[in-house]
This record gives structure tokens, C-alpha cells and sequence, in this order.
């Protein structure tokens, strides 16, 4: 039986972040994508020009539509930009029961623009973050969490076990923002696990956190422990990093079929 993933996301026009590089993800790890759509952004890998939200009355009419036909093995949440679309989320989630929740906390794109309000993220905070089997945050998004600098793996560790203790669930530290590496922090349970990778050169980093989340979405879904999607999740990333996609004026995105 072919696995099924949810993604909640706003879309990116460019196609290389959002609703798109999650359904190409899911895709790429033959699995079954279905996406509710809580905003249309205009952007492409310069930045993001114009942000169109979704009603939160529509965001729970997609939801129902998806849990009363298709049951999701899996939920990837990405960019929701304000309250009460987090809070429609929220209500829904815990009203299916919804399993395998992986929360990528978006609130700066790759290019530095802002992507959530300011009531918006205690509602993130409050809310919705606590239903994540995990939570996935670069270290912009971590600082924002956390309410602290992070410049080293020291950092990392008290932000990690700070935001978790906040949401009590597993906090998935991404490093990639750091100086001289990509290795991230995984805090689950007052454990703390490293996963140790080479950064690979490249300027083309458009939906990297898209990707890796919707990629341990799809991990979690095929009955593998948190620890081991989140190894394979990286490993898939970093294939589609070094397959070396060069498009756009910007920071292009990566090429999420390199494995097919």
C-alpha cells in the first residue's frame, strides 16, 4: 500500500520551496502527496515579493477534505504566516488524531525575508509546535524560539533543550546557518544526538528546509525510528544539493529528483 503525505504549506510559484519541493519530496520517495494550501506567495529565488493567504475557514474545509477520504501517514507543516490559520491547523490536527507530524517553524526564507507575523508566532509557539513529533528550525528560527544567540554547538544544545522543554516535543537544530559545517542537533527526551555531515559548496540552498522535513515525513511514515529518518532525510538532501541544479538569478533550488 503506497504511503500517503500530507503537507500543509504555503506554494511557491518558483517551484523550488513550499507546497512544490514537499510534493516533489514525496514524489521522489514514492509515496502518494496531497497538500492544503494556507497562502500563495509571489517569489523566486531573489526573494519573496507578495504573500496572498488562504482563509482559515478554507484551510479546515481543505483539511477535512483530506483526513475523511485520504487518512495522511504523515503531516509536514511549513509556512503558515498567521494566528488563526495556526490555530485552525491546531484544532484539526488534534480532531483526526493526526500521526507522524513534522513542523518545519518557517519564519525567514533562505533569501532573509520574513515570513511570520508577529502575533503569529506566539500562536506557533502556543499552539501548534506541541503536536510536532518533531520540529525542524535553522538557527534564525531557533534564536527567534529559544530567545537566545546561538554562535556555536554549545549554543545549540541549551536552544535545543530551551525550545523543547517549551513544546515537549523533539527539536530537530538544523546547522546549516553555522560557519563551517552542516551538522545538526537532535534534542529529543533530554538526549541529545548529532548528525555530522559536510557542508557541500554550493549557493543553490532554495527549500532545503522544506525538503528535509517533508523527506522525514516520508521516513516516519515507512515505520522508521526518528533518528534513522532524519539520517536518511539528510542523506537524500544532500544528494540533491551536490547534484549541482544551477537555475534562477538567486539562491536556486535543488534537484529533488536526482535519485529517479
Amino acid at each position: 500500500m503506497m504511503k500517503k503525505i500530507l503537507t500543509i504549506a504555503g506554494s511557491d510559484c518558483s517551484g523550488g520551496a513550499g507546497i512544490q519541493a514537499d510534493i516533489k519530496t514525496i514524489t521522489a520517495h514514492r509515496m502518494y502527496a496531497m497538500s492544503a494550501v494556507t497562502a500563495l506567495t509571489a517569489q523566486n529565488t531573489t526573494g519573496v515579493f507578495a504573500i496572498m493567504e488562504a482563509t482559515p475557514e478554507f484551510v479546515e474545509q481543505q483539511l477535512d477534505c483530506i483526513f475523511n477520504d485520504i487518512r495522511p501517514d504523515a503531516v509536514k507543516i511549513g509556512m503558515v504566516s498567521n494566528g488563526r490559520i495556526i490555530e485552525a491547523i491546531a484544532e484539526k490536527l488534534v480532531e483526526y488524531d493526526a500521526e507522524n507530524v513534522v513542523i518545519d517553524p518557517v519564519m525567514v526564507s533562505t533569501s532573509g525575508s520574513a515570513l511570520l507575523s508577529d502575533d503569529a508566532r506566539q500562536s506557533l509557539i502556543s499552539t501548534l509546535l506541541p503536536l510536532g513529533n518533531v520540529i525542524t528550525p535553522n538557527i534564525p528560527e531557533a534564536e527567534v524560539l529559544s530567545q537566545m544567540k546561538i554562535h556555536n554547538e554549545e549554543d545549540m544544545v541549551t536552544a535545543a533543550r530551551r525550545i523543547s522543554q517549551e513544546i515537549g516535543g523533539a527539536v530537530l537544530l538544523k546547522g546549516g546557518h553555522s560557519v563551517s559545517d552542516a551538522n545538526d542537533l537532535l534534542f529529543e527526551k533530554g538526549d541529545t544526538y548529532w548528525f555530522k555531515a559536510e557542508r557541500i559548496l554550493t549557493e543553490n540552498t532554495h527549500g532545503t528546509g522544506c525538503t528535509l522535513s517533508s523527506a522525514i515525513a516520508c521516513n516516519l511514515a515507512d515505520g522508521m525510528s526518528l533518528g534513522e529518518s532524519i539520517e536518511k532525510a539528510k542523506e537524500y538532501l544532500s544528494g540533491a544539493l551536490a547534484a549541482g541544479l544551477n537555475l534562477g538569478k538567486g539562491s536556486g533550488p535543488v534537484n529533488h529528483l536526482w535519485r529517479l
